[in-house]
C-alpha cells in the first residue's frame, strides 16, 4: 500500500498545559515516516487558552481549527477527519496518555494487513498499558456491550488512537450523529455495517496521568450516558436504517 499523505486529528479540550509539546511529539513522530503528514487540532470550546497556545506553534503541517462552545470529542474529531485530505487519516486524543510511538505501529499494522480500520488496542498482547481500575471495569462491560449489539469481533473500542483508508471516512463520517461518549463505538459500528470489516487492533503504549478524573458519581454518569448514546446507535442502525440513507 502506497501512502503519500497521512493525516492526523487531534481533538483537544482544555489541553493549554500540555497542547504545545503535544504537537510537537507528533509532528516529530509523524516526520520520521517516509511520507508527508498533516497535522489537524481541533479545540472543542474556547474555555481555555488551548486554542490560542495551538495556533503559536510554528509548523506548515499544523492547522488549527476550532469552535467556541464544547460540543464533545465527537464533534472535533467529525470536523477534523472531514476537513483531512490524507490517503490515511486518523484521529488521536489530546493530553499525551497515549505514546506517538504507536502511531508508528498502527500504520504499520495497516499496510501489512491492507485494513479498512486499524484501532489502537489495550488488550493486545503486546500493548505497554497503565490504567486505573475504574477504566478497566468500564472497558469490560461496554465491550460485551457492544460486541452483543453490533456484532464486530473488536475487543477494545474506546482507544482514542484510530485510522481509516480515506474512502472509509469519506463514506463513514458524514453519517454519523454521537458527540460524545458512544463516538468510537458508532464510527465502528456504521463502518462494519456498510462493509468495511477488515478491521484490526494494534498494540499501544499507553500511560494514564490522571487516575483520579473519574469520581463515584461521574463513574456512574459516564455509564448511563455510554449505554443511553450506544442503544440509540443500535436503534438507528438496526431499526430506523437511518445511517443507510443519511449523508
Amino acid at each position: 500500500m502506497k501512502i503519500n499523505l497521512i493525516s492526523l486529528v487531534v481533538p483537544a479540550f482544555k489541553q493549554e498545559k500540555t497542547i504545545v509539546l503535544n504537537i510537537e511529539s507528533l509532528a516529530k513522530t509523524l516526520s520520521k515516516l517516509d511520507c508527508k503528514y498533516e497535522i489537524i487540532v481541533v479545540v472543542d470550546g474556547f474555555l481555555d487558552k488551548t486554542y490560542e497556545k495551538a495556533k503559536k506553534v510554528k509548523n506548515n503541517n499544523v492547522r488549527v481549527l476550532g469552535y467556541k462552545v464544547n460540543l464533545g470529542k465527537g464533534s472535533a474529531v467529525r470536523l477534523g477527519m472531514l476537513e483531512a485530505k490524507g490517503d490515511i487519516i486518523g484521529f488521536m486524543d489530546a493530553g499525551m496518555d497515549i505514546e506517538s510511538s504507536s502511531i508508528s505501529i498502527l500504520l504499520d499494522f495497516i499496510k501489512l494487513h491492507d485494513a479498512d480500520i486499524i484501532i489502537g488496542s489495550k488488550l493486545h498482547p503486546d500493548s505497554i498499558v497503565n490504567y486505573p481500575i475504574q477504566r478497566k471495569i468500564l472497558s469490560w462491560g461496554y465491550r460485551t456491550f457492544t460486541h452483543l449489539l453490533f456484532g464486530f469481533d473488536v475487543r477494545d473500542t474506546q482507544v482514542g488512537l484510530k485510522f481509516f483508508k480515506r474512502r472509509v471516512v469519506r463514506d463513514v463520517f458524514p453519517r454519523l450523529l454521537v458527540k460524545q461518549f458512544a463516538f468510537d463505538v458508532e464510527t465502528l459500528a456504521v463502518a462494519y455495517a456498510r462493509g468495511y470489516e477488515r478491521i484490526y487492533e494494534a498494540p499501544i503504549k499507553i500511560n494514564f496521568r490522571d487516575t483520579s478524573s473519574i469520581t463515584s458519581k461521574s463513574f456512574w454518569r459516564i455509564i448511563f450516558y455510554m449505554l443511553w448514546d450506544t442503544a440509540a446507535v443500535f436503534y438507528r442502525l438496526k431499526i430506523l436504517k437511518y445511517y443507510d440513507m443519511a449523508k
